[in-house]
C-alpha cells in the first residue's frame, strides 16, 4: 500500500481525477516536453554511473538479451493475435503500441524500487531504449507486406530506412543514451557534481510530469469509444500476459530482482510517445485515436497505479 502514499502517484491519481471533472487545469506543451527530456537525461546519467561502478557481466549482457528478445516477440505475437478480429493494418499498429515501452512507467517503477531499496542495473536504461524501436520495424515492414498483398506492387511503400533513421535519432532516446554514455564517461567525480540536478530534483519534477499525464489519460478515455471491443479487452490483459512472459524468462536465466521487475514493466507497458510519432506517417490508415486510447487512457494508468506493486510482489514470489 506505500505506492499509494507515494506523492508521484498521488499526483497522478489526482491529475486523473482532474481530467475526469473537466477542469481547465493543464500544463503547457513545452513544459511538459521540457519535464520529459529531464526525467530521460536524469535517467540516462543515473544508468551511466551505475554502469560505471558495476562494469558490464555476463548478468547484464542476460538482461539486454531478454530485453531485445521481448521486444521482438511481444508484437509478433500481439499481431498474430489481434489479426483475426480486427483489420491488418490496425492489428500491425496495435502491436507496435504494445510491443514498444513506455519510458514514463519505467522512469516511475525506478523511483518505487529506490524507495523499497531494491538494487537495479544501471544498464536497464539502455534495456529500456534497445526496447523502443523493434516494434515500430515489425509493424512497418508488416504494413508494407499488407498494402502489397492487398494491391499488388503499385501499392505505396513506407521507406523502412527513413523509419530506421527516425527511431534511432529520436531526441528523447538519442538524450538518454547521450547521458548514459556520459555518466559512464565521467564515473563517480560526474555524479557529485550532477546529484543536484540528477537525484535532488527528479522526484519533485517527476511528480509535476505525471500530474501532466494523468489529465492526457483521462482525456484519452474519450477516444474509446465506440471501438471493438477486442481492443479494450485487450488493453487490460495484454499488460499481465507481457509481464509474465517477462517474469519466466528472467527465472530461466536467473536475472536479479530488480532487472527483473523493470523488465516486467517494459514488457507490460505501451507507448504512447515515440509510436504515434512514427506510425502518424508510416501508417496513415489507421485512427491514432485508437491505439492512443488504449495505451495512455487504459494501460498506462493500469500499469502505474496497480501494475507497479503487483509485478513486484510477484516478483519477489519468483525470485
Amino acid at each position: 500500500m506505500n505506492i499509494f502514499l507515494d506523492p508521484t502517484i498521488l499526483f497522478f491519481i489526482f491529475g486523473i481525477f482532474a481530467g475526469l471533472v473537466k477542469s481547465n487545469l493543464e500544463i503547457p506543451q513545452p513544459i511538459s516536453r521540457f519535464l520529459s527530456l529531464y526525467l530521460l537525461m536524469a535517467l540516462g546519467l543515473k544508468g551511466g554511473f551505475a554502469l560505471d561502478k558495476s562494469g558490464f557481466t555476463p548478468e547484464i549482457a542476460m538482461s539486454l538479451g531478454v530485453a531485445i528478445t521481448l521486444s521482438i516477440v511481444i508484437p509478433l505475437l500481439c499481431y498474430n493475435l489481434l489479426k483475426r478480429k480486427l483489420d491488418k493494418l490496425d492489428a500491425a499498429a496495435i502491436a507496435a503500441t504494445y510491443g514498444s515501452i513506455s519510458a514514463v512507467t519505467f522512469i516511475t517503477t525506478t523511483q518505487v524500487l529506490d524507495q523499497a531499496g531494491i538494487s537495479y542495473g544501471g544498464h536497464m536504461a539502455a534495456a529500456m531504449a534497445l526496447m523502443e524501436s523493434p516494434a515500430i520495424i515489425i509493424a512497418i515492414i508488416l504494413a508494407n507486406r499488407i498494402r502489397q498483398q492487398r494491391s499488388g506492387n503499385a501499392s505505396p511503400r513506407t521507406s523502412l530506412d527513413k523509419v530506421l533513421h527516425e527511431s534511432f535519432t529520436d531526441g528523447g532516446q538519442l538524450l538518454l543514451l547521450g547521458a548514459l554514455v556520459v555518466g559512464l564517461i565521467s564515473g563517480e567525480a560526474g555524479n557529485k557534481v550532477m546529484a543536484p540536478f540528477s537525484i535532488d530534483l527528479f522526484k519533485g519534477l517527476l511528480a509535476f510530469f505525471l500530474l501532466d499525464m494523468g489529465l492526457l489519460a483521462a482525456k484519452s478515455l474519450g477516444e474509446l469509444k465506440g471501438k471493438p471491443p477486442i481492443t479494450l479487452v485487450y488493453a487490460f490483459i495484454a499488460p499481465p500476459l507481457h509481464a509474465m512472459l517477462a517474469l519466466s524468462l528472467c527465472c530461466l536465466l536467473n536475472i536479479s530482482l530488480g532487472d527483473t521487475i523493470l523488465l516486467m514493466i517494459l514488457a507490460a507497458s505501451a507507448s504512447y510517445i515515440a509510436v504515434p510519432a512514427v506510425l502518424r506517417h508510416a501508417m496513415p490508415e489507421v485512427s491514432p485515436a485508437l491505439y492512443m486510447g488504449m495505451s495512455l487512457g487504459i494501460t498506462f494508468p493500469l500499469n502505474v497505479i496497480l501494475g507497479i506493486p503487483i509485478y513486484t510482489a510477484i516478483a519477489k514470489t519468483f525470485i
